[in-house]
């Protein structure tokens, strides 16, 4: 994990890759338990019998679900000493490139695209590529921004 002393130090940073977090497996468990507290109930994330026979391949997961795990995957990849609270303030463009099967590893791997100051804060913009273990193609990438207070 790359550690940042401030928000400044931090800032400096725009425009490098900051790293890259561990593999994180997605289990049939974990897309159930996704399924139930969103209430999509697709059958390609939870019949196994029937993506075997119409797709040709077990379930996967849902593309939220995938996209739920930037703040783990972030948290593995950078921090900042100083901050004091931090908020999700949204995503510019966010991209679901490939499925993700169930049981696949996932890691993402950020680069920080801009800081500017916001409401007595500084705003954070990250491009994060989701990578899944044994893929050419990611699973998604996304533009997200995170608003830091020190």
């Amino acid at each position: 994990m790359r550690v940042f002393e401030n928000l400044e130090e931090y800032a400096a940073a725009v425009g490098e890759e900051l790293g890259v977090s561990d593999w994180v497996e997605i289990d049939q468990e974990q897309v159930n338990l996704f399924a139930d507290a969103t209430g999509d109930h697709q059958w390609i994330h939870l019949d196994s019998e029937r993506t075997q026979k119409e797709l040709g391949m077990g379930t996967i997961a849902h593309g939220f679900l995938t996209l739920s795990l930037l703040p783990v995957l972030m948290g593995q990849i950078s921090g900042v000493k100083s901050v004091t609270r931090g908020i999700n303030y949204g995503s510019n463009k966010t991209r679901f490139v490939s499925m993700v099967p169930v049981g696949s590893k996932v890691r993402g791997r950020a680069t920080l695209k801009a800081a500017e100051p916001k409401a007595g804060g500084m705003l954070f913009t990250s491009e994060v590529t989701v990578e899944i273990d044994g893929s050419e193609m990611p699973a998604l990438v996304s533009e997200n921004l995170t608003l830091l207070f020190q």
